[in-house]
């Protein structure tokens, strides 16, 4: 989230750098730089271009080519497989069989036809803004800075006084074909201007060269904040008003949300399973609680992207709320959200139109708790994270323009109409269909051992979210930093956890909820092994195989049946046990009571969690040795000494000894776990054994 006003310089331009770079990636250096201030834009927001002169691969002639920001994109992170790239020729064409406004959205149909080389990108529908625009650089940002003056009620009067009259007003109009137009004639109205604020929208900015542009954007920017500050500071403005009530201190915060998170997460999974993410930062702390926080969160956010993501307006939940706890919180929260569901129901039929698209999902994105912070609810980790950004953004601009006149949201019928639009439902209807785990988190004992990797990369391959836990924090970090440069930053965490210790599990299981809202599949992986004749077996050596196997086990699944059962959505457990569970072996009395102590445990909790729709299964390895922590230290030795033979002959040994013939890798573990995870392929099993052995005869279940 951005700052209203801030010390810190814009990133530099880098003459040298720039120097060495084509007229294409000296687009893409413009845009990466204004996309790594979220100053300048948000994720995902703004756009560039460049109109480039390329060799027509038909006729050979040299044309006039728009390079822009394709649709989707993020300036910030994209490449140049990122920009469409189209005739200008044919996007001036355009113009003569433009329809009219009633027929706008028809022009984005014709955009295609436009493409230059058979680029595949898609073309933004903020195109004709960029085309229309006679200037070779032309970049669109969002900065809160300015958006905060294009929301307040005397916008465009402040705008004239902000700059002096270099920067251009245009009254709201949704991206599109018709506003392209306007921006050409108000440029031609109006030459020698530096940029156009557009009301309740952004900033446009040009320039002769990529460094022109660069500088002329944040300069604008740079002047929009330092107004702001002084505004303020002239005006002693207090943010939202003042302050209405005091912050909770951190700790109260958390046992707040961890009481409501998993109740939350669960009644708004009602539409599909949802991740929560929670900001508490000093500027949302400041917005929920302030006196200005109803009123001001009634009126919705102003700028389309922000409200895309955002809904129109938020959830605030009322402190009385959340102090209560099991049923009463339940029944308050589901009250609470049901309410909010009728007033967006109410909204969508007083605005929709005769091609609307159905409703969406009426569940809110963004919940306020007064004293606490924010809440974003998404179907993934990274959108829920985005969008309580963007509802950053949108307190920003709130805060200053608040400040200094009056903010002055979308009308209602104009944010509908954006929402609801049906280039925006194609659009929606175009993205792929999601992963069976989406919406899911996992969390996973034994995360950085072989097995437990390959059980995460197999879960992270499906959508979840996964939470590893392991007593070896260097390898914990090894593995969750190969995972997140894998999978993004989002769906990743490692939380150093002692199976073994009550209050180490409690904490693991805390910060899956502070992280992801709750945790809906466990995989209780976390194991040693060890042998000796019962005689030699050691008491110390009994008590620990049972530590880590079986109470390890149980306090595991003990608070995952807690939080599943507080999210009210079912929930899958899967117990890592072994063939010597259902066999024992010599020489590994306390190994293998620990592994069918787990066995009946996971038959235990199939029986309580039924009517609570958890189930829980067992999967059964054998002898998995490649990539397995377990056969690294004095196993393997004392296996090799039980069975007679050599170390190096114990992959075959197993191998040989099997039904099969085959021999067991993590990876088949890991796909025996996603058979029990995934709802779709075992909704209807539970108490259920899985043997992943190659074939044990003696090993059947019976």
């Amino acid at each position: 989230m951005t700052a209203p006003t801030s010390p810190r310089p814009f990133p530099r331009w880098d003459a040298d750098r720039a120097a060495t770079l084509d007229a294409a990636q000296l687009l893409l250096y413009r845009s990466n730089l204004l996309g790594s201030d979220l100053r300048i834009t948000n994720y995902g927001g703004g756009n560039t271009s460049a109109k480039i002169g390329q060799k027509d691969p038909l006729s050979g002639q040299e044309v006039q080519v728009l390079w822009i920001k394709g649709s989707g994109g993020d300036l910030g992170s994209m490449q140049l497989d990122g920009f469409a790239t189209l005739y200008m020729d044919r996007l001036q064409a355009l113009q003569g069989i433009y329809r009219g406004p009633g027929h706008e959205d028809e022009m984005v149909g014709y955009l295609p036809h436009c493409t230059f080389n058979l680029n595949p990108r898609a073309a933004s529908i903020d195109t004709p803004l960029h085309a229309y625009l006679p200037f070779a650089h032309v970049d669109h940002m969002h900065p809160d800075a300015v958006i905060a003056i294009a929301a307040m009620a005397e916008g465009e009067r402040l705008t004239q006084q902000v700059f002096a009259g270099s920067v251009g007003w245009l009254p709201w109009r949704r991206p599109g074909f018709e506003l392209g137009l306007m921006l050409q004639r108000y440029q031609a109205s109006h030459p020698g201007q530096r940029g156009l604020v557009l009301a309740g929208h952004g900033l446009f900015t040009w320039g002769d060269d990529a460094r022109a542009c660069y500088e002329n954007t944040v300069d604008v920017i740079a002047r929009a904040q330092d107004w702001l500050a002084r505004e303020r500071a002239a005006r002693q403005a207090v943010g939202f008003g003042g302050p209405a009530r005091q912050a909770l201190d951190p700790a109260q915060q958390d046992a707040t949300l961890l009481r409501v998170l998993p109740v939350l997460r669960g009644l708004a999974s009602c539409s599909g399973h949802k991740l929560l993410h929670a900001d508490r930062q000093a500027a949302v702390l400041e917005f929920v609680n302030s006196r200005d926080l109803g009123p001001l969160a009634a009126l919705g956010t102003s700028c389309p992207d922000h409200f895309l993501r955002t809904k129109i307006r938020p959830l605030v939940l009322d402190e009385a709320v959340y102090r209560l706890q099991g049923e009463a919180l339940a029944r308050a929260l589901e009250e609470r959200l049901a309410a909010y569901r009728a007033d967006y129901g109410a909204y969508y039929a007083r605005c929709q139109r005769a091609d609307s698209p159905a409703m969406r999902d009426a569940n809110p994105v963004i919940v306020l708790l007064p004293g606490v912070g924010m809440v974003s609810m998404a179907r993934d980790k990274a959108t829920a994270r985005v969008a309580g950004e963007f509802y950053g953004n949108a307190i920003n601009v709130m805060r200053d323009a608040s400040a200094i006149d009056r903010y002055v949201g979308l009308p209602e019928q104009e944010a509908f109409d954006i929402e609801y639009w049906l280039l925006e439902e194609a659009k929606l209807q175009r993205l792929p269909k999601p992963r069976p785990l989406v919406g899911r988190v996992a969390l996973v004992t034994g995360g950085a051992g072989g097995i437990g990797q390959a059980i995460a990369r197999r879960l992270l391959a499906e959508g979840a979210c996964v939470v590893l836990l392991d007593i070896d924090q260097g390898a914990l970090d090894a593995v969750t930093a190969e995972l997140s440069k894998a999978h993004g930053r989002d769906p990743v965490r490692g939380v150093h956890c002692d199976v073994t210790r009550e209050a180490s599990v409690v904490a693991a299981f805390q910060r899956a909820v502070l992280e992801y809202g709750g945790v809906d599949i466990l995989v209780s992986n976390a194991g040693i092994a060890s042998a000796a004749s019962i005689e030699d077996t050691s008491l110390e050596l009994w008590n620990l195989n049972q530590s880590v196997l079986a109470t390890g086990y149980f306090l595991v699944g003990r608070e995952a049946f807690r939080l599943m059962k507080a999210q009210g959505r079912g929930g899958s457990i899967v117990m890592i046990a072994s063939k010597n569970g259902m066999l024992a072996s010599p020489q590994a009395s306390a190994y293998c009571a620990a592994k069918a102590a787990e066995i009946q445990l996971s038959r235990s909790f199939a029986l309580e969690g039924a009517p609570l729709g958890i189930r829980s299964n067992v999967v059964n390895p054998d002898a998995v040795i490649r990539g397995s922590k377990i056969w690294t230290g004095k196993w393997s030795a004392e296996r090799a000494a039980a069975n007679k033979i050599s170390e190096q002959d114990l992959e075959a040994f197993y191998r040989d000894r099997s039904l099969l013939k085959r021999s067991v890798f993590p990876e088949d573990i890991a796909e025996a776990v996603y058979f029990f995870a995934a709802e779709q392929l075992s909704a209807k099993s539970t108490g259920n054994i899985l043997n992943v052995d190659a074939g044990h005869l003696a090993a059947f279940t019976r």
